[in-house]
């Protein structure tokens, strides 16, 4: 299939993107389409695709798009992606002041000024200007989102909350007019301030979320600056010139200094270096590179310096391929972020059906005043406040209980998921082990005994900062072995380290049989296996999951028999093993196993695989594009936390559904007394009234979730 992408602006929530994918589902040829509020970006794959015809169709939705051909530039991007969000987050930011501002002490007016005998005909009029202020200032970015829906023929959770106001607002208008301008009173409350503060709330959340986007956000801009900005590019005369990496071309030289990252995918050409690949393999262990060998963008050149050929442009490395799967990643989660919508979709058409209905029938007997009245109270009942209580006020209980737990929850739509967990995937290193390697064997040859080869490789491996020497280091101060100094210490890249200690010369090299092999004098007298060790709660972790009848997995780029040997110490099934797994493997691993499925990982390899599942859980030691393209942070050194945060995760959805029960409740009860006059004329006021109730009924019970969780948690410590 073909695949075309496009740049798309305008987009601020999720139910943007949905229409823009809807638009682009729509169109022949096109067999899916996923858009990223994150990056601005649609990717839409097909048959037959005609990039220029996409781009207008998602103009013509309402958000300008233009056709993007040449991949990914790291620096242009991460700049895009910065300037939408902070663009986005700024505008609901300031009418969520603007709400608050004028919403707050002119509500406390009204209720207050006839207790403090200042009351008088001046009010209705402050209420109707501050109300109009509001509509104006804070309205506009709701309004402008309902009415662009109404032009696709679709509904949104803003068309519900412009409804909802402008009843409110435009009720109250009428009264109001009809009172001071034609001398007629109605007898009807007003409900200026309550079409303010819905206004207010809303545009709270609107900046909460767009916050929450902004930091999903930063974890590709991480990844993106684990890409140079600069490269240098060497001339046919051998000067050095530097250039935007985004501009580098195929088959171009680049000269890669000690101690900087690889600006673009290549292959040696001059040099030899070990090179810190866990940008993509995970492994904490650095890779000898010789000429002929492959280097990787974003890998780190720890000790030579190296000549390298690009095999890709500055736009195509592995660094955008990777950034690239994390935006598709994110974008296929936005299904669950739009069930809002689709709710609002079938709930608006619904209510508004009825209002009018009933504004008919009662015209139609012959009481026009009721039938008004009534319609405005089927409105009023359908303003989601309850709804839009429902969700956060189980999550903020469930994220502080677990906070206090070390477990960080980032989002609500993971936090429901985690509940229904059906698959864990762990990542090895890092994760189920500790991301530190240690000496596991030492094999001894000829008279030397296993402290003797400790002491000579230790003695030759203090100068060096490699892992492999500090775990020798390690192993030999922790059998209290004396180690000698070293002298006339040299480090060759992708061979090993040679000294003189006790007027003897030592060596210890790459070898093919262990980690690497140690020789006395041009003799060799042992060798050294070094591993990885163990987290010591990993077991209990995989034990726990299965008693949950959870399905666990282990994901790892390292070699499958290695994999296979830590799997089998904690528990996990032979073939439940995923070895020598790429990013890209990683993630399509992920997206093939039972859901919904929680990733657990911590480096940046896992960043795609964790955006790919339906809850991301990242370890705080991990790097931090792994903690921003998760959902969920655990512990450092407790990855039992993962069972914890699917614990609390259960009783948080559970809570959940019944608060939406009761928001709803209320709501569906209240439509058809209102529809038949039954409550009158404070129809609205009681409409009001149910709403405030089933605020006070979600609260309530979201207070019993915290008692709940803070007994398990003291019970547990």
């Amino acid at each position: 299939m073909d695949q075309i992408e496009l740049h798309v602006d305008e987009l601020n929530c999720a139910a943007c993107s949905s229409a823009v994918e809807k638009a682009l589902t729509d169109t022949e040829g096109v067999e899916s389409a996923a858009v990223s509020i994150t990056t601005g970006r649609a990717t839409i794959s097909g048959n037959n695709l005609n990039g220029e015809l996409l781009a207008k169709v998602a103009t013509d939705a309402g958000y300008p798009s233009k056709v993007i051909d040449e991949g990914i530039d790291p620096a242009k991007l991460a700049t895009e992606i910065e300037t939408r969000q902070k663009k986005n987050a700024s505008a609901w930011k300031r009418r969520a002041i603007i709400g608050v501002a004028i919403w707050a002490p002119f509500e406390a007016l009204h209720w207050s000024a006839e207790s403090l005998g200042i009351d008088g005909p001046w009010i209705p009029w402050i209420m109707f200007l501050a109300s109009s202020a509001s509509m104006i200032l804070v309205g506009g970015g709701f309004f402008n989102s309902a009415i662009g829906a109404a032009k696709r023929m679709q509904t949104n959770m803003d068309t519900l909350i412009t409804i909802g106001a402008s009843s409110a607002y435009f009720f109250s208008l009428f009264i109001f007019v009809s009172e001071k301008f034609f001398d007629q009173q109605l007898g009807y409350p007003m409900y200026f301030m309550e079409a303010a503060a819905l206004l207010a709330i809303i545009s709270i959340g609107h900046w909460l979320e767009a916050t929450s986007t902004a930091k999903a956000g930063s974890a590709i801009r991480e990844l993106l600056k684990m890409q140079p900005d600069k490269a240098e590019v060497i001339g046919e005369d051998g000067s050095t010139t530097s250039i935007p990496t985004g501009e580098v071309g195929e088959g171009v030289r680049l000269l890669v200094r000690p101690g900087s990252r690889i600006p673009v995918d290549g292959k040696v050409i001059d040099g030899a270096s070990e090179i810190d690949e866990s940008i993509v393999t995970g492994e904490p262990l650095p890779v000898a590179k010789k000429i002929g060998d492959t280097l990787i963008a974003g890998s780190m050149n720890t000790t030579g310096q190296l000549i390298l050929e690009t095999t890709v442009d500055g736009r195509h490395t592995t660094v955008s391929r990777i950034a690239q799967l994390v935006t598709n990643a994110q974008s296929s989660k936005a299904g669950i972020q739009r069930i809002a919508d689709k709710v609002a979709g079938v709930f608006v058409p619904i209510v508004i059906s009825i209002a009018a209905i009933t504004v008919i029938g009662w015209v139609l007997a012959g009481d026009i005043e009721t039938g008004f009245v009534s319609a405005v109270t089927i409105l009023v009942i359908s303003c989601p406040c309850a709804l839009g209580l429902a969700t956060p006020m189980a999550v903020m209980v469930a994220a502080g209980e677990s906070s206090l737990r070390g477990i960080l929850v980032k989002d609500a739509g993971s936090l429901e998921l985690a509940g229904k967990t059906a698959t864990v995937i762990f990542d090895k290193t890092g994760t189920l082990t500790l991301g530190k390697p240690v000496v596991d064997t030492v094999e001894t040859e000829g008279d030397c005994t296993s402290e003797d080869v400790l002491k000579f490789a230790a003695s030759v491996e203090l100068p060096s900062e490699h892992p492999i020497a500090t775990a020798i280091v390690n192993e030999a101060a922790n059998q209290n072995i004396s180690v000698p100094t070293v002298q006339d210490f040299k480090a060759t890249a992708g061979v090993g380290v040679h000294g003189k200690v006790e007027g003897k010369s030592v060596s210890v090299l790459r070898d093919d049989a262990a980690t690497c092999k140690v020789e006395l004098d041009g003799t060799t007298i042992g060798r050294i296996s070094v591993s990885d060790e163990i987290r010591p709660e990993a077991k209990n972790t995989i034990q726990e999951l299965h008693s949950y009848g959870i399905d666990v997995h282990m994901l790892s780029g390292d070699r499958a028999e290695t994999a296979t040997k830590v799997a089998s110490e904690v528990g996990i099934k032979p073939d439940n093993v995923h070895a020598e797994a790429s990013p890209s493997d990683k993630t399509e691993i992920v997206g093939s196993l039972a859901r919904p499925s929680m990733m657990v990982g911590d480096g940046i390899n896992d960043a795609a695989a964790l955006a790919a599942s339906d809850v991301g859980v990242a370890i705080a030691s991990g790097t931090n594009v792994a903690m921003e393209s998760a959902s969920i942070i655990i512990p450092a050194n407790n990855i039992e936390a993962t069972a914890e945060s699917i614990h609390i995760a259960k009783d948080a959805l559970r809570t959940i559904k019944q608060n939406l029960v009761f928001a709803f409740m209320y709501n569906v009860a209240a439509i058809p007394l209102a529809a038949f006059g039954v409550l009158g004329q404070n129809g609205p006021l009681i409409a009001a009234a149910a709403m405030g109730l089933s605020d006070v009924t979600v609260i309530g019970n979201a207070i019993r979730l915290k008692h709940k969780l803070r007994k398990r948690r003291i019970k547990t410590q």
